[in-house]
């Protein structure tokens, strides 16, 4: 049974007019553009939140734009609500004063005779207090993950993701997960890279458990390339958010091929 609302908050050491200001009108540079986090990756060059009652948050591709939702109310530095145009909810998000600025509160609900809720703010609002913290001295540029990435198979990928940030001191554009907090993606970075976290879900040998990920200019070209060159389609193209197909090389290591956004260098 789909729960019938979810609430995260975060804190950020700026002013409520100050808090959403940023929140609203930088929104594309404090976005994470991992393969998951937009309704079609290989499309998107920006997201935007046009201001004001009736204004849209929009999922920008290079000829058109996906509507994510309709603002319903809009109060600079107190409040803002939204209808989802993508799924069966409406989010408040407001802006409480605090010692030392501003805690951010997002509220997502089934609207009353809704079936479908993505509740995607538990993962994206943690990424906002990361760009405040580092806005003064970041470049005023989106972050873009790198072409090349690579996933790893874990039983527990939390787990694995506190020890690798704890001993190997790997870090992450999102958060490290909390001890009993289970989120269905995770991904670490160095650098530019990505190190996407994975629950195994059956044994298998050691080339399984490990893949690269590689960001390609054209998918179905390469994909016709590789099947006729003689790799083993694991999953031919399909898309989850990102597009891409899975494919095996001479020595049985698992590689997946993603279509690259248009931005992303």
């Amino acid at each position: 049974m789909t729960e019938q609302s979810v609430e995260v908050a975060v804190e950020v050491p700026v002013a409520p007019p100050a808090a959403f200001k940023i929140f609203t009108e930088e929104i594309d540079l404090w976005w994470v553009r991992g393969p998951i986090n937009f309704w079609d990756s290989a499309r998107a060059i920006e997201v935007r939140i046009e201001p004001g009652v009736g204004g849209r948050i929009l999922e920008v591709y290079a000829d058109d734009a996906l509507e994510r939702g309709v603002i319903t109310a809009w109060e600079p530095g107190e409040r803002l609500e939204y209808r989802s145009s993508v799924d069966d909810t409406e989010t408040t998000i407001t802006f409480a004063p605090i010692d030392g600025g501003t805690r951010v509160t997002v509220v997502e609900a089934l609207v009353e005779g809704g079936t479908r809720a993505d509740y995607s703010w538990q993962n994206v609002l943690y990424w906002f207090p990361a760009w405040v913290t580092r806005r003064d001295t970041a470049p005023s540029t989106p972050r873009e993950v790198g072409r090349l990435a690579i996933a790893l198979s874990y039983d527990d990928p939390a787990a694995a993701a506190r020890w690798l940030h704890t001993v190997f001191g790997l870090e992450t554009w999102d958060r490290i997960p909390d001890e009993g907090r289970q989120p269905s993606w995770i991904e670490l970075h160095a650098g530019a890279c990505s190190i996407i976290l994975l629950k195994r879900t059956e044994p298998g040998p050691p080339a399984a458990d490990h893949a690269a990920w590689v960001y390609v200019d054209d998918l179905d070209a390469h994909f016709t390339h590789s099947q006729e060159n003689g790799a083993t389609i694991v999953q031919e193209i399909h898309q989850y958010g990102f597009r891409s197909y899975e494919a095996e090389d001479l020595d049985g290591h698992r590689w997946t091929f993603l279509q690259a956004r248009p931005t992303q260098p």
